[in-house]
């Protein structure tokens, strides 16, 4: 199977069924029309991206990866092998981050980066996969799944965005335990990152691509 380019096709029924069972998704969804995840068919691309956002607000995230997609031109891996460890700080990436996009890079020359493979395992499978890569944990991963491969019920639980819009559209402001949030993801199922795209817009109204 090749790399999916593009609105999702589950994405019309998704937002139908979400909004004829959650009033907020409804909301969100009548919100934003006529804008919906896309698929860009880049691994590398997606992955560093994820890398770089980690851990930072996504104003954070978008500065730096402009500064680091500008200092490159192309995101590719030669040209992040042939940055050296100071023009890649100076893009306002820590050193460690660095560290992680030069493994990227070199599992991405040799080849290990086949996704081709991966496109028939589920999705705890393929977190499998990509947490062998150095600085690639279960966030980056999930972060793959919603944007490259384009899973439609992925819910990243450890996602600061995530976590806050719920908070604010759901609880008053308030943070909600892991079980409780995984009790009110119950009504999404199987559009949980379709519900999850939409409570990022909530946020940012401006949709990030991975």
């Amino acid at each position: 199977m090749s790399a999916i380019y593009g609105k999702p096709a589950y994405w019309d029924q998704a937002t139908a069924e979400l909004a004829a069972v959650d009033p907020v998704m409804a909301s969100l969804i009548a919100s934003y029309p006529n804008i919906s995840l896309e698929g860009r068919g880049e691994v590398f691309h997606t992955l560093a991206r994820a890398i770089v956002g980690q851990q930072i607000s996504v104003k954070a995230a978008d500065s730096v990866w402009a500064r680091f997609a500008a200092h490159l031109q192309k995101i590719e891996a030669q040209r992040v092998l042939e940055s050296s460890v100071e023009e890649l700080r100076a893009c306002g990436l820590s050193a460690r981050k660095v560290e992680y996009l030069y493994d990227l890079a070199k599992h991405q020359q040799a080849g290990l980066l086949d996704v081709a493979l991966w496109h028939d395992l589920d999705d705890e499978a393929v977190i499998g996969k990509l947490v062998d890569i150095r600085g690639i944990g279960r966030w980056t991963s999930e972060m793959f799944l919603i944007f490259y491969l384009l899973r439609p019920n992925v819910l990243p639980l450890d996602d600061i965005g995530l976590l806050k819009a719920i908070a604010l559209l759901y609880h008053d402001g308030e943070c909600l335990p892991r079980d409780n949030i995984r009790d009110l993801a119950q009504k999404w199922q199987p559009w949980c990152t379709v519900a999850t795209w939409y409570l990022w817009r909530s946020l940012d109204p401006v949709p990030v691509e991975y």
